[in-house]
């Protein structure tokens, strides 16, 4: 399949203790830079007694749309302690990501202090089980990268398009307002197919954004 890429199935969280500190693993599968700093600040926020909430992601920096089919994505990859001993925790949390191949995700590793300091070496070693048995939960798949359409017709034209969209089996959302709006998410690969077809079905008299 053109440009498929590995990621998490879903959001999961996994959980485990070492030497009276608990870990928590957190993966969610993003598409976007923004859904991973998003995604980081839900966690923060939800765990904001935690002792350290150490994030990680492996996203694309740029919309699929925006490279030509086949090429590579341009990975932004980011990490940090978040107060851990340099290189302790952010790190070997990336590490997983890098290792298990995976991309569009981020993971957040929630720390809570046990009395017990576990050391560089336990450090790195705990932060990195909290994320591969993270992804572990989630489970792994291989995806294709999508974008959004927003296709707009008149009610006359409507079942036409609907159709059309019905038989690629892409998802999709109908909004029947003063005119009738489709919010797609489609293959980048079958992207200009899909605008062809709609546009030769209604003889034009349809928008594509």
């Amino acid at each position: 399949m053109t440009d498929a890429y590995r990621t998490v199935a879903e959001r999961a969280t996994a959980r485990f203790e070492v030497q009276g500190s608990e870990f928590l693993g957190h993966v969610a599968p993003v598409d976007t830079v923004e859904a991973a700093e998003s995604f980081v600040e839900e966690v923060r926020g939800e765990y904001a007694d935690a002792t350290h909430n150490v994030p990680a992601y492996r996203v694309p920096a740029g919309e699929p749309s925006e490279r030509a089919p086949g090429s590579e994505p341009m990975l932004r990859e980011y990490s940090s302690d978040d107060g851990e001993p340099t290189g302790s925790a952010g790190k070997p949390a990336l590490n997983v990501l890098q290792q298990r191949e995976v991309r569009n995700v981020v993971a957040v590793v929630t720390r809570y202090y046990g009395g017990t300091n576990l050391g560089v070496g336990g450090l790195a070693r705990a932060y990195s089980r909290a994320v591969k048995d993270g992804v572990d939960a989630a489970g792994v798949l291989e995806e294709r990268p999508h974008r959004s359409l927003v296709v707009e017709t008149e009610y006359d034209d409507s079942g036409t398009v609907r159709g059309v969209i019905e038989s690629t089996g892409v998802e999709f959302d109908a909004d029947y307002g003063e005119r009738v709006r489709f919010d797609l998410r489609v293959p980048v690969a079958e992207v200009e197919e899909l605008r062809e077809r709609l546009n030769d079905a209604t003889s034009g008299r349809v928008d594509i954004d």
